[in-house]
């Protein structure tokens, strides 16, 4: 992998983690496509630049996360479940998942049609969950039921956790900032146990092609979060969901 490799890889993160395409995903495509091996660095690589989309997340809404402890015990009750299946499932998720590519695709295009039949049926009532600090702690921890399933590549973290959201009441604009914010722990989580059994096999050109990526997706994400906000404010997630069956079928091909 090189300079160069490291700067597409964190411009495809930062636009892909908070949009509900799969960043996972799209990182493994994109690495196919510039010809990268997958190696175990690689793969590392793929999860510890979600770094820089954490911060994006802590620039943007640090008052959150430090003057809300409501907001931060929900987020918490939320991350619960990703985190035991996640640790339970680690080892099969990075030797088996991590860089399939048919199970990437099939992710893609299964949650592509999945995202375009749930818009078409789903109408927001007028009682619908308004606020981060009146969803339910029975909510919080549903929403991170769905939110496990995205540790199959190709689902999209960003868009099992709005699904979830939606289907249990929320508003789009609710779910998607909780979505944000749900992403710290999760994407921190992943990247910390992951570098704590790898980074000390890594060279000092590793972690500076690390670095590079890092900061990347960091600038990029905040880009991609402002532009999602203002997106749904006038747009179902339709356009997602075709784009993810396009995808698939092109990469079929």
């Amino acid at each position: 992998m090189s300079a160069f490799h490291a700067l597409v890889l964190g411009i495809v993160e930062g636009v892909s983690e908070f949009l509900p395409i799969s960043s996972t995903g799209h990182l493994i495509l994109a690495s196919r496509f510039l010809g990268i091996s997958q190696t175990e660095f690689v793969k590392t690589f793929e999860i510890a630049i979600q770094l820089g989309a954490i911060g994006s997340v802590v620039a943007l809404y640090w008052k959150k996360f430090l003057l809300d402890f409501g907001v931060l015990k929900k987020v918490c009750a939320a991350f619960l479940p990703t985190a035991i299946v996640g640790f339970a499932l680690y080892g099969l998720i990075k030797k088996f998942l991590l860089g399939n590519i048919d199970v990437v695709i099939w992710s893609m295009f299964l949650g592509g049609l999945f995202l375009i039949i749930f818009e078409l049926f789903h109408r927001e009532k007028e009682d619908a969950v308004s606020g981060i600090s009146a969803i339910s702690y029975k909510q919080a921890v549903l929403i991170g039921a769905f939110q496990s399933i995205a540790v199959i590549p190709g689902v999209s973290r960003s868009a099992a956790t709005i699904i979830g959201g939606l289907a249990l009441g929320l508003r789009r604009s609710v779910i998607v900032e909780f979505s944000f914010l749900l992403a710290v722990p999760t994407m921190l989580a992943a990247t910390m146990l992951d570098l704590y059994k790898s980074a000390g096999t890594f060279t000092h050109d590793q972690f500076v092609l690390l670095g590079i990526g890092f900061v990347t997706s960091f600038i990029v994400a905040i880009m991609a979060i402002k532009f999602l906000i203002n997106f749904i404010k006038g747009h179902s997630f339709i356009p997602f969901g075709i784009y993810r069956v396009v995808a698939a079928i092109f990469l079929w091909k």
